[in-house]
């Protein structure tokens, strides 16, 4: 697999010439080095790095180790991120290779580094591919929402089910606001954090666990906010590869990811989309609105994203509408997967008091439900409100 986008790495280097052949090597390729370890004795202090940064790659020198190799590779491999290791050497010795693969590495490379190293990670990238998208792996699923257009309540929606979803368990939630330009998550939630998801995108050189919790807020037991700037006349436009480097970070340090992705489809959008595991688009059911729903599909589904990701969510839906559910679905090509009610008195009262809906609402029922049917959970009764402050 070729090396198109940016792939994050450890080193774990000694000796002079060495390692500035091994750096050499890397500033040619699409890498982020996350950070660099001195020499491989120093086991516990590497194993806490690779848990806190989590790089997809580790580049470790194994000049200095002895056998057996499996006191060094198995502990690596073990850890939650399970990094592809490719071991470094100035032998091409066929036993000592052979060792150093049935220990658990990944690859292995000799000089010259310069045109052995790039080949050795498009060869591991499929392991890192794996490790990102593996379904079976530790990281936690994204669900983005999508307005087709302003108004439609993706942002309310994205808010009390963030709510709901920590409600629902003692499962870690983030509630994150990639809308930039309206930034109403940080209202809404009463996020206190200066710091904004444009931090995290415009500095991931800078991105580890420590950094991350400076930029995010909370108040709510199991969740945390990360809200957007808002609208600003001069700001860093964050770079797609950005974006999916925010998102694949932040999905090992959640269970569940909730995005607002703001209206319409854009560059930052389908980035983000790459990223989630379904998405959610919301719509009235107005002409207009209808229209662009049916347009956004049909981007979203020409460049790629599958209709099987791909749900609809009727918001502001009167009594008696005018159109079913299955015209709907034939109109657009995508099923409907929630359906809910006009309570735009419940919300102006409940927002007018600074909180959310309450569950006892027809919305707020509705949004329980809607909830408890994405984490896949019997629906919990007993809350009256969607709190700010907590249970």
């Amino acid at each position: 697999m070729p090396l198109t986008e940016s792939v994050t790495v450890g080193l774990v280097l000694e000796g002079m010439e060495f390692a500035a052949e091994a750096r050499a090597a890397l500033q040619a390729l699409p890498v982020r080095v996350l950070f660099e370890h001195q020499g491989t004795s120093d086991l516990e202090n590497l194993l806490a790095n690779i848990d806190r940064v989590r790089p997809d790659v580790l580049l470790a020198d194994f000049r200095a180790l002895k056998e057996p190799y499996e006191d060094f590779v198995t502990p690596i491999k073990e850890t939650a991120c399970s990094p592809q290791l490719v071991a470094l050497h100035n032998t091409a010795d066929p036993e000592t290779i052979l060792s150093v693969m049935h220990a658990g590495a990944d690859a292995y490379v000799y000089p010259p580094l310069a045109a052995n190293l790039p080949k050795a990670l498009e060869r591991v990238m499929a392991g890192v591919e794996r490790q990102r998208y593996s379904s079976s792996g530790s990281g936690g699923k994204t669900i983005g929402f999508l307005s087709v257009k302003g108004g439609c309540g993706a942002t309310t929606i994205a808010c009390h089910l963030a709510v709901e979803l920590a409600r629902l368990g003692t499962k870690e939630v983030l509630l994150a606001d990639f809308d930039l330009d309206a930034g109403l998550i940080g209202f809404l939630m009463k996020s206190k954090s200066r710091f904004t998801v444009l931090d995290a995108l415009t500095n991931t050189d800078r991105l580890d666990l420590s950094y991350w919790r400076a930029i995010i807020s909370n108040g709510i037991p199991r969740l945390q906010i990360v809200r957007a700037p808002g609208v600003q006349p001069h700001r860093p436009e964050p770079g797609q590869n950005d974006v999916r480097t925010v998102l694949r970070f932040v999905r090992y340090q959640y269970d569940w990811i909730v995005l607002d992705l703001g209206r319409g489809i854009n560059p930052l959008v389908l980035s983000g989309l790459e990223e989630v595991d379904d998405a959610f688009l919301v719509t009235t059911l107005d002409v207009p609105a209808l229209h662009q729903a049916k347009e956004i599909v049909r981007g979203l589904i020409e460049n790629g994203y599958s209709s099987e990701r791909l749900h609809l969510v009727l918001n502001r839906v009167p009594k008696n509408p005018d159109v079913l559910p299955s015209e709907l679905e034939d109109l657009l090509g995508i099923k409907v997967y929630a359906m809910l009610p006009d309570d735009y008195g419940s919300i102006y009262e409940a927002y007018a008091e600074g909180q959310l809906l309450s569950a006892a609402t027809p919305l707020g029922k509705q949004l329980v439900r809607t909830a408890a049917r994405i984490a896949g959970v019997q629906e919990q009764t007993g809350k009256k409100r969607f709190s700010l402050f907590g249970d």
